[in-house]
């Protein structure tokens, strides 16, 4: 019996050391997540009218331009840039990113993946080495973003992106991450990146009818690069909130499970000691008895 008491005063003492980790994780966490939503909040609404904006003016021009990142061609070589996190200890998110992956691949480009024209750049650690334990064609030129979390960075990745792309290395290229929603919901997305995706027509819309200032031809030149960087930027910048706010809400329930184990503990450490009691004081009264007789 007392050999069962020390068994669990020293399970209590392990479970309230975790939860102090845990909570404390979650505090980090929560002052990361502050300063990673506020810059997606800030960034969110101009990345999407830049791209609303981009994709306009790609359906809306019929020739006499160079779009060679909205070259729609047939596909052969695919490139998928996963963004993940560097550390777990979030949950689910991790998992869920490189599932959706995992499953756009199967439904969209099982015959490419066959014949191992199937690339990935992941961005994060996280996905990054569950891509080569599933034995994908993985680069690892840019797996350490979030070390140094910058739009020098992210422009590096999304240059090389394009050129790939323009070269004819890869015929589409789609970015699997999390959107932001709130600290406790993300939503896992993939969206084609390359070729530029063209607005689906309303039947009997209008057409609509742009005027270039300076021409055409060195407006989407410029344009289109930094468009294309900049929705690559939000998307790391959706992936980085996101990851704060998964592990917080983790690590918040594992305290809450602490608490429960704790008190589960703590109700068998009560009875063990009870029935030691119980025990010593029968020994006792037997033994008297027995003295007595």
């Amino acid at each position: 019996m007392p050999g069962q008491l020390k068994e669990v005063r020293n399970r209590i003492s392990s479970v309230q050391s975790t939860q102090q980790i845990t909570k404390a994780m979650k505090m980090v966490s929560a002052a990361k997540l502050r300063r990673a939503q506020e810059a997606i909040l800030q960034m969110r609404p101009y990345a999407q009218k830049l791209q609303e904006m981009l994709s306009n003016i790609v359906s809306n021009i019929e020739g006499g331009a160079d779009l060679k990142l909205a070259e729609e061609r047939p596909v052969e070589k695919v490139l998928m840039i996963v963004i993940t996190s560097d550390r777990g200890l979030a949950g689910a998110y991790n998992a869920n990113i490189v599932k959706l992956a995992k499953q756009t691949i199967a439904e969209k480009y099982s015959s490419q993946l066959n014949k191992g024209n199937v690339a990935i750049w992941g961005i994060g650690k996280k996905g990054y080495e569950s891509f080569v334990k599933s034995g994908y064609k993985t680069s690892a030129d840019y797996k350490d973003i979030f070390l140094n979390l910058k739009f020098e960075s992210v422009q590096t990745a999304a240059q090389a992106a394009m050129k790939a792309f323009e070269n004819k290395e890869f015929d589409v290229v789609h970015i699997v991450y999390s959107e932001f929603k709130n600290a406790a919901t993300q939503r896992f997305v993939a969206e084609q990146f390359l070729p530029i995706p063209k607005v689906l027509k309303k039947e009997g819309a209008k057409k609509a009818d742009f005027l270039f200032e300076p021409e055409k031809e060195k407006l989407i030149a410029e344009l289109m690069p930094k468009i294309l960087n900049t929705q690559l930027y939000k998307a790391v910048l959706d992936a980085n909130a996101s990851e704060h706010g998964a592990r917080m809400t983790a690590m918040d329930k594992a305290s809450d499970n602490a608490n429960e184990l704790l008190k589960s503990l703590r109700i068998s450490y009560n009875r063990a000691r009870q029935a030691a009691i119980t025990t010593e004081l029968t020994e006792i009264v037997s033994g008297a008895a027995a003295l007595q007789g």
